[in-house]
């Protein structure tokens, strides 16, 4: 009887181990950044048609707005945006390049068990493969909860530094340091789109996870919460679940991407800060003048 009952555990036991192994899962996210403070910039200006911002309107919305598509198992995901057609006049690698610095573009991977992530990135006609340590977020758990999407969820809030190479980060300067920007432009009569916004140092995140699918994972690099993140905001930007798929009949396969010149991601962000400062040096009078992508 006991040898029975020994041999029924280790099946069970073996089902259970599988089943964990073969787990998987989709969801789609709908990505969405406001622009409220820069449409107010438009507001007034004489030199600007209805045409011209209808136009700008419709191209900050392709890059603010972005829908991708989360696959993932019990350790690894890969999170990639949703592929469609360009619009006409949206092609070529400066839109490639910002859709980059604007959440979207390639592949993000991520280890949460090995705590590593890569990510390959398109930036200034050059292939990067940023390869580095997941950061661990101090999450304070909250009592709140919500559903979304049929699911029950619990709230968790943390504080991370912005990321230099992250324009979403960007915020317009407030109306007292711009005028005083706008004294030394006058002086020097130079302007730059660069001396009209900054970058705060650190960035509030709410997140909510759903206890029910317990796995320590979620969109873009955010992870570390017993449950799937379904909802992330940092004040400007919110990334949403709309749809999850769990086991599906066909598998996917979740692997590294493997293209590109690898680099830590300390290395790429200084790369991407000073080819930006060269850009706002060329916006300031060296107009003609094409960057290099050496390093």
């Amino acid at each position: 009887m006991k040898n029975i009952f020994a041999v029924f555990i280790a099946i069970i036991a073996s089902i259970a181990s599988n089943a964990q192994k073969d787990f998987q899962g989709m969801a789609v996210y709908e990505s969405k950044t406001s622009t409220a403070d820069f449409k107010k910039r438009f507001e007034g200006n004489k030199d600007i048609t209805p045409e011209m911002q209808k136009t700008i309107e419709e191209r900050m919305k392709s890059m603010f707005e972005k829908t991708f598509i989360f696959n993932f198992d019990k350790n690894t995901s890969i999170y990639k945006e949703e592929e469609k057609l360009d619009a006409p006049g949206t092609q070529g690698g400066g839109m490639r390049m910002m859709s980059s610095m604007m959440g979207g573009g390639g592949t993000f991977y991520k280890n949460v068990k090995e705590k590593s992530y890569v990510v390959d990135k398109e930036f200034m006609g050059k292939e990067f493969l940023v390869k580095d340590s997941l950061s661990t977020l101090k999450w304070k758990m909250e009592s709140e909860t919500r559903e979304i999407g049929g699911y029950m969820c619990m709230k968790a809030t943390a504080v991370r530094p912005a990321s230099k190479t992250d324009f979403r980060n960007f915020r317009p300067k407030k109306e007292d340091e711009k005028k005083a920007a706008d004294k030394v432009e006058a002086k020097d009569k130079k302007t730059s789109f660069m001396d009209e916004v900054e970058m705060p140092k650190d960035i509030t995140v709410t997140a909510w996870y759903c206890p029910e699918i317990p796995i320590n994972n979620g969109p873009e690099n955010y992870w570390g919460l017993p449950g799937l993140i379904l909802e992330v905001n940092d004040g400007k930007t919110t990334i949403l679940c709309s749809k999850i798929v769990l086991n599906a009949k066909e598998k996917v396969v979740i692997k590294a991407p493997t293209k590109g010149t690898q680099i830590a991601q300390k290395e790429y962000d200084e790369i991407v800060v000073k080819k930006m400062e060269e850009l706002r040096e060329m916006n300031q009078g060296r107009g003609g003048m094409q960057m290099r992508m050496g390093r």
